[in-house]
């Protein structure tokens, strides 16, 4: 039992967490209407300028749990621009990590009027994050390279992205950590390339007055280690007086896995979890709820993650775009 639940905490820190000490972790956040959460180019892409607050707990119950808190802003500068704000707190156990990030970015309409969405965008942000080591509670035994106290070190990094909106169709491309950078709290044990590729795309089809449905798709790869993820997503949105109701489900897959003792025999698991989203816009004010869980033969808590997205929309064109696309208008 011990060497399962030890081959467990790496199977979930290698493919589910570490990743998310490069930065932000990329969870199903952008499917509450925050793409501009993994992708600069959206910044100020949409026709309201959007506050997201996300507030994310895994492991109820379970000591020092992964938690994770955002808190960004966007919107348009003048007729071509866009910029945005960033910042997020992220703990792990005795790891965690605060930064901010700072986003320009410029876009370019082939529209034919006012109405009619055909945007390209670019987008570049730039960050600081400081890097947090908690050595306080690790014992009074004496270990040369345990100091017993709170060690931090900070760093910098840059992402870049492009995103294509026309109509009900959009595609975005990003990378994350462009910049080869060392942290020096982990000097012995990763590289210097924290870089990872995000692509996603989706399209929005149905009748306004019905049920509409966007199918999207995310992809993920890790340049140094060259692991990927895939998330397959579907959203429904229907339409009220007041604003919409609208619920998602997404599916999240890795192409790689990890081996542990079963029996007699070894087997093989490979990271997956469903995520279900439920969310209502109400006016200019939006609210979801999204709940993650793991599936797979071995895995550390029954529970689930719970996250909270409070979002409010300022500054909203009076004109929307002719065109079923949520994340614009």
């Amino acid at each position: 039992m011990k060497f399962r639940i030890r081959v467990l905490f790496i199977f979930l820190l290698t493919s589910f967490y570490s990743f998310s000490q490069e930065g932000i972790p990329v969870y199903s956040d952008y499917l509450s209407d925050n793409y501009y959460l993994i992708h600069p180019s959206m910044a100020g892409a949409a026709n309201c300028a959007k506050i997201r607050l996300t507030a994310r707990k895994q492991w109820f119950g379970q000591d020092d749990a992964p938690a994770l808190q955002t808190l960004s802003f966007n919107g348009r500068i003048g007729e071509r621009s866009g910029a945005g704000i960033i910042v997020f707190n992220d703990k792990n156990g005795y790891h965690s990590q605060k930064g901010v990030k700072l986003t320009y970015a410029h876009h370019i309409m082939f529209s034919r009027d006012e109405i009619d969405l055909n945007q390209l965008s670019f987008g570049i942000s730039g960050g600081v994050i400081q890097n947090q080591l908690d050595e306080t509670s690790f014992g009074t035994t004496f270990d040369p390279i345990v100091s017993g106290q709170i060690q931090k070190d900070s760093y910098f990094n840059v992402d870049v992205g492009a995103s294509y909106n026309y109509l009900n169709f959009y595609a975005h491309a990003t990378v994350q950590g462009l910049l080869e950078t060392r942290r020096e709290l982990y000097t012995d044990y990763e590289s210097d390339n924290l870089r990872k590729f995000l692509l996603s795309a989706g399209y929005v089809f149905g009748k306004r007055e019905n049920i509409t449905w966007e199918p999207s798709v995310l992809l993920q790869i890790f340049d140094q280690t060259k692991e990927k993820t895939i998330d397959l997503n579907m959203k429904a949105y229907k339409n009220m007086d007041f604003g919409s109701l609208w619920a998602a489900l997404s599916y999240r897959r890795s192409f790689d896995g990890a081996q542990y003792v079963s029996g007699s025999g070894v087997s093989s698991q490979k990271l997956q979890y469903f995520t279900p989203i439920i969310g209502i816009n109400y006016k200019n004010f939006m609210f979801a709820y999204t709940y993650s869980q793991v599936m797979g033969d071995v895995k550390f808590d029954t529970g689930g993650y719970h996250q909270i997205t409070l979002g409010i929309n300022l500054f909203c064109k009076k004109e929307r775009y002719d065109c079923n696309c949520p994340a614009i208008n």
